[in-house]
């Protein structure tokens, strides 16, 4: 779809459908919406007046100009009330809009930034958060079907902003909007795919890809060979079950820039878990396919860092690999050594997440990085401690790096919550015959897998991002969830890693 943004006023704009906006409880429309019921001789008002309307959070009303107006439709939706308005508030009503739009059969379609006016929010915020919020919502995966959809999608969307002034600010907001929102939904596309169209080869060879658009990034692929070489005992342990040959990808923004402040970012891929050995129940285990959410984000991250050409020195690692039984496969009870010579009994051979993590947190150190940022869909624990679809669990040993996260979470609508790193955690992962366990028993276990991670995170500033909750959307849709949501893989950690690193980037 088409992005494009142009100086006007709504009510003058000739197109399929025009979107403007209500919060709740306004009964006289004032700014672009109060324009547009002028133009219709308070069309709007009356609606809001018959009760048909009331601006509550994602409600949508369709109008009929009959010439009023040079647009064929009016969309007015709602912001609900004011005083809980958020940048996410403007995703969500974005999404409503477009999928309205594209329910009308809108060839094109055009809205005023909602947010930028009374909803008090900074023109270019607000330009970005209704550009992701309609490319996110309009979002379907249709790679593998052969028959199409029953409605296309729009081919065209226009910010349409009345100040001049403030065109250049919607633009640039527009195109961010733009480069991130197709990032998560390559990340979603990667969590939908089936085990069989995303192996580790895949995700290598697609990493390769992203490298090479981009003059300021280099990609490395390990094979096992190369992991063997160095030392990568407790990945390799996790790969020896399968036959898909496992990789390790590490890529490179700015490499050799060691005047740029250098983070880290490690993302899960197991491309499909089965649990191993101790092997899963067979019901949803499909969904095992999307247990490299965590690899999704930091493949769809380097997308955006190469694009937007940040002044860091950003490196995605990978360790990618599937998790099978077989007679390869390790087991409970065997001794695996990981790359900075720390031995591990495996207690659990379904806890494989942390141990290919152990690996790839041992070698991000050569890097001497200001920050590792690791996601992973590590523990059912963080799901049922934290709800699904709620947030990500978030461990730190740096308040400062906290801080850096937090502020991400609330600007870009991925939300984390801090959880306790205790140090009596490491009772739980004793083990009689290895330095650890991959396993704490029963009880806190998204603290003691945390707590395990620690241990290969040494010499840095670190932060765990526990994303099992959210990675793939599985509830039925609801005003109260966000629209631009579909059952699925859900991109989380894309929008959140780009604006920490925005942010870095610009706070340096």
């Amino acid at each position: 779809m088409e992005i494009q943004v142009m100086a006007g006023a709504i009510q003058s704009t000739e197109d399929d459908l025009i979107v403007v906006n209500l919060f709740e409880g306004v009964e006289v429309p004032e700014g672009a919406t109060g324009a547009v019921d002028q133009t219709m001789s308070g069309a709007i008002r009356e609606l809001i007046a018959d009760g048909d309307f009331q601006g509550k959070r994602g409600e949508i009303a369709v109008l009929y100009p009959r010439g009023a107006l040079p647009a064929s439709r009016v969309a007015i939706v709602g912001l609900g009330p004011q005083k809980e308005f958020t940048l996410e508030s403007v995703r969500h009503a974005a999404a409503v809009a477009a999928k309205k739009a594209r329910d009308l059969g809108a060839e094109s379609f055009s809205s005023i930034v909602h947010g930028a006016g009374v909803g008090g929010f900074d023109v270019k915020d607000a330009a970005q958060a209704v550009v992701e919020g309609t490319i996110l919502g309009l979002y379907r995966y249709q790679e593998l079907k052969n028959k199409p959809p029953d409605r296309a999608d729009p081919e065209s969307f226009t910010l349409v902003q009345f100040d001049e002034s403030q065109v250049t600010d919607v633009e640039k907001g527009a195109e961010l909007g733009e480069i991130v929102a197709e990032a998560a939904c390559l990340a979603r596309d990667l969590i939908n795919r089936p085990a069989n169209y995303a192996t580790p080869s895949d995700l290598a060879e697609l990493a390769l890809e992203i490298a090479a658009e981009f003059d300021t990034m280099r990609c490395q692929v390990l094979n096992e060979e190369d992991a063997a070489e160095l030392g990568m005992g407790s990945f390799l342990g996790v790969a020896q079950g399968s036959e898909e040959p496992a990789t390790f990808i590490i890529m490179e923004h700015n490499p050799g820039h060691t005047d740029l402040d250098t983070v880290v970012l490690v993302g899960k891929g197991i491309t499909f878990d089965s649990g191993g050995i101790s092997l899963k129940p067979s019901e949803n285990m499909d969904r095992m396919r999307g247990d490299m959410g965590g690899a999704a984000a930091v493949l769809g991250t380097m997308l955006v860092v190469g694009q937007l050409e940040l002044p860091l020195h950003v490196v995605g690692l990978v360790p990618a690999t599937e998790n099978l039984p077989s007679g390869h496969a390790y087991k409970p009870g065997d001794v695996i050594t990981a790359m900075n010579g720390k031995t591990i009994e495996v207690i659990n051979t379904d806890a494989e997440g942390r141990l290919i993590l152990a690996d790839a947190l041992a070698y991000a150190a050569r890097f001497e990085p200001k920050a590792v940022i690791d996601l992973a869909t590590l523990t059912g624990a963080c799901v049922v401690a934290l709800g699904r679809g709620m947030a990500a669990g978030a461990f730190c040993t740096d308040e400062d790096l906290l801080g850096r996260l937090q502020a991400a979470s609330q600007i870009s609508g991925e939300r984390i919550w801090h959880m306790p790193l205790y140090d009596e955690y490491m009772a739980s992962l004793e083990s009689l015959t290895a330095d650890l366990s991959n396993t704490g028993g029963r009880y806190g276990g998204v603290g003691t897998s945390a707590m395990f991670l620690k241990q290969f995170a040494e010499g840095y500033t670190w932060a765990h991002l526990d994303v099992a909750g959210m990675t793939f959307e599985e509830r039925s849709p609801s005003p109260k969830l966000p629209a631009y949501l579909q059952k699925g893989g859900t991109g989380f950690g894309v929008r959140l890693l780009a604006q920490v690193l925005r942010d870095w980037a610009a706070a340096d």
